[in-house]
């Protein structure tokens, strides 16, 4: 075993040494018997193959450790009364998390008919990992948790996210050694230089080191002692390691570490709040070196067990059909002495609870893993404020961003005492024109400055970091312990969050349905310097897709808007801002574009989410449109009110529909999603027979795909993002991929009937346009005239 030599020694007397080994192996024991059993929970018959579970399902290997951590935790915050919330990033720890949630109460409290007793207990070991029970990992479903186990690497950021503007919360992290290898875990060891010991809480990461994963062993269990203690003082903590397998000495030992830990945070904290000091400083963490399947079987058909890759899941594999394993597992079971640590009734006796704190102190009670019950509404100023003057649709343009960063920084202004709202995104905030925000509050850094460097503030609210994973999981868990924020980010480079937003979607799915879990602020991403004005930087920034991943969601818990100009993205944004349980994502511009709505028109054309323009159109009222012009984004609504003005131009007697769609969803039948379309609605709005040419801001199947049930599908032809991109002007984008005013007037003369002959001219000519628009920036660099100066005149 090896401690820090600079601990001050732990003071556990035999009496509360034994009733923390008491209380672990009561955890132990449970988390096997969730795995195992459906019947005798405290062994009162010999163990039969019908008390076994047909399908056995879960994972051993890692639960020891995490009941280690539990059990010294719970002690740490009953002696000091603190207020704490624990991570557990090992994927499937979900035995050993149920098992001391039990334990403590608190299990009980949210789940009443899971009592703690012996029939409590029964249903807790059948309902694991059972038909209509609990997952076999760390889940909405239980209590004390805001961090989904299924899928590794985000741990660390949930748990900086948790602490953020939380200055008397100890927020504790256990990341696996598996979890570990990822890149968003390794990426997240740097939040330490943006956590600021005067207005945040405290994070204490537990490097959990078992040795192995499924199969494999992991890289930072076989670095020696040196070099991993090295990497983690190069990361700026300071590390104290704790290792071993006799129970007795590793409970002494965590119990002088965990003392350590928590008088070292304190004095960090005392220092920057009371005595003014300012050096970032250096956060302990705690290397636990334990075996994988600790207490486990050694040995299982002649081939080693514990403290090796095959106690991962279930060591006992065929313990119906066996013998020989029903008696191991038996063995096992029993070597807890479970008849020490239950009574009669099944109830832990007094010498299991004595570390456990009471109250909203438990882990599996605290408030701030159910952070609907701390949100506060976000104090919104109204929209007005900020809104752009539109006399006339198009005559003036603004960057719809730019307008959107007055009212942001405005709601952090307001927000400034609370300190519950965030911005977040990867070095981008300048870039997508939100900065006027450093007005109240600069960018959070813990770091060396330099004279160069700007708005860079120890207590600042703006969160950047160049790696997306960690400012998804800094948001996920600020929003998850009952706060509000915002991720800003290009649109082609949120892709790399895509697995991070799965997981956070399922579990707002799955929190819908508990009623104990209250709701939370939303996940709300702002999705700029889009595909369309990525033409500077060309073909590696050049993707919309992340809308097509989001709708392949739950429809109870996603939202796509594309807003056409800056007064509609400010109701879009507010709406957002004020939703609860849902993941907004919102696609807008940085650059200057046209105007087209006042602020009262937008909020009525947002809150339809779909409508025609009748001022864009030549309908006259007297009969149905032969065409309908439909669009779905900045840069194609442009491009389909030019093709209308071409339309009044040269084909006047044509009756032009043009409906702009907002939201996106609209689309879709109102049985598939909640802002969906009755069929009468969709065929009065884009009819059910007449030719509808749709503009869409990204991939053109995704429209074919909502709208496939429509009567008027065939009657559909939708332009957008066909993966053709380059360094090139802003519009050659637009027509190489055929979205141009010039295509889209040709695709109505080509499914109009009767058009093909009779404006065979004008089609000609859009083609010519086309041609000459090539020529022209190949010898100018900049597009037509005709293009770049284009105004409405409508």
């Amino acid at each position: 075993m090896s401690v820090d030599t600079r601990q001050t020694p732990a003071q556990l007397d035999e009496d509360e040494l034994r009733s923390l080994v008491a209380h672990w192996r009561a955890a132990n024991y449970l988390s096997v018997g969730q795995i195992y059993l459906m019947a005798n929970p405290l062994l009162t018959e010999p163990l039969r193959p019908e008390h076994i579970k047909p399908r056995l399902l879960g994972h051993w290997g890692t639960s020891p450790g995490l009941n280690l951590v539990y059990t010294h935790l719970n002690r740490v915050i009953k002696a000091r009364d603190l207020d704490a919330l624990c991570i557990w990033g090992p994927g499937h720890g979900g035995p050993a998390v149920l098992a001391n949630s039990w334990l403590e109460g608190s299990y009980a409290q949210t789940y009443p008919d899971i009592s703690r007793d012996a029939a409590g207990m029964a249903r807790l070991f059948r309902q694991f990992s059972f038909p209509g029970g609990v997952p076999s990992h760390i889940a909405p479903e239980t209590p004390g948790s805001i961090h989904e186990g299924g899928e590794l690497g985000y741990s660390l950021s949930h748990a900086y996210g948790a602490a953020l503007d939380n200055p008397g919360l100890l927020v504790a992290c256990v990341i696996g050694d598996g979890e570990a290898e990822t890149g968003p875990l390794a990426a997240s060891w740097h939040s330490n230089k943006f956590l600021d010991p005067v207005d945040d809480g405290a994070v204490l990461p537990i490097l959990h080191l078992n040795g192995y994963k499924i199969a494999n062993p992991t890289v930072l269990s076989r670095l020696p002692e040196a070099e991993l203690d090295a990497l983690l003082r190069g990361y700026g903590h300071d590390p104290i390691h704790v290792t071993g397998d006799d129970p007795a000495v590793v409970h002494r030992a965590m119990a002088q570490a965990m003392d350590t830990v928590v008088d070292r945070i304190a004095a960090i904290q005392r220092a920057a709040r009371r005595e003014g000091v300012t050096d970032r400083p250096r956060w302990p963490v705690i290397v636990l070196r334990t075996p994988k399947g600790w207490t486990g079987p050694a040995e299982v058909d002649g081939l080693p067990v514990e403290g090796t890759w095959r106690s991962h899941q279930v060591p006992l594999a065929a313990v119906r059909d066996n013998p020989e394993h029903l008696r191991q597992l038996e063995q096992w079971l029993r070597s807890y002495r479970p008849e020490e640590l239950f009574d009669e009734h099944g109830a832990p006796r007094t010498e299991v609870l004595a570390c456990v704190p009471e109250g909203a102190r438990r882990l599996g009670a605290t408030p701030h893993a159910n952070g609907g019950l701390l949100l506060r509404e976000l104090p919104l100023p109204p929209l007005e404020r900020y809104a752009v003057a539109v006399d006339k649709p198009g005559a003036t343009l603004h960057e719809p961003t730019r307008v959107l960063g007055g009212l942001l920084q405005d709601v952090m202004a307001a927000t400034a005492g609370r300190r519950d709202f965030r911005l977040v995104g990867p070095d981008e905030t300048a870039s997508n024109r939100l900065q006027a925000v450093y007005a109240a509050s600069g960018k959070a850094w813990q770091a060396e400055t330099l004279p160069v460097d700007e708005n860079l503030d120890r207590h600042g609210r703006v969160m950047e970091i160049l790696s997306e994973h960690t400012c998804q999981g800094w948001l996920e868990g600020y929003l998850l312990t009952g706060r509000h924020g915002l991720f800003s980010c290009y649109e082609a480079f949120v892709h790399l969050v895509d697995s991070m937003v799965n997981q956070h979607i399922k579990w707002l799915r799955t929190t819908r349905r508990l009623p104990w879990r209250a709701p939370v602020a939303s996940l709300n991403y702002l999705l700029t310097s889009h595909v369309w004005r990525q033409d500077h930087n060309g073909f590696s920034h050049q993707d919309p897709g992340f809308v097509d991943h989001i709708l392949n969601k739950s429809p109870e818990a996603v939202r796509v808007y594309f807003p056409p100009d800056a007064n509609t993205l400010l109701s879009v944004a507010d709406h957002a801002l004020r939703s609860r349980d849902y993941v907004n994502v919102i696609v807008a511009g940085k650059q200057p574009c046209f105007d087209w709505l006042s602020m009262e028109q937008a909020k009525a054309h947002c809150a339809r989410g779909a409508g025609i323009w009748e001022w864009a159109g030549t309908e006259d009222g007297s009969r149905e449109p032969d065409v309908v012009l439909a669009c779905a984004g900045d840069v194609p609504t442009q491009e389909v009110l030019a093709a209308a003005q071409l339309l009044r131009r040269n084909l006047p007697e044509l009756a032009v529909r043009v409906v702009n769609v907002v939201d996106i969803a609209r689309l879709l039948p109102s049985a598939e999603h909640p802002h969906g379309m009755n069929d009468f609605e969709y065929d009065g709005l884009l009819t059910a027979d007449k030719p509808v040419i749709f503009a869409y801001h990204g991939y053109p199947w995704l429209i074919h795909r909502l709208a496939y049930r429509r009567t008027g599908h065939h009657h559909l032809h939708v332009r957008g993002y066909k993966e053709i991109g380059t360094t090139t002007t802003p519009f050659d984008m637009v027509v190489r991929n055929d979205l141009d005013r010039y295509r889209l007037v040709m695709d109505v003369i080509d499914r109009v009937p009767g058009l093909a002959v009779r404006a065979a001219a004008v089609r000609q000519s859009m083609e010519d346009v086309r041609q000459r628009h090539h020529a022209w920036i190949r010898e100018h660099g900049t597009d037509l005239p005709e293009v770049a100066d284009w105004t409405w005149d409508g």
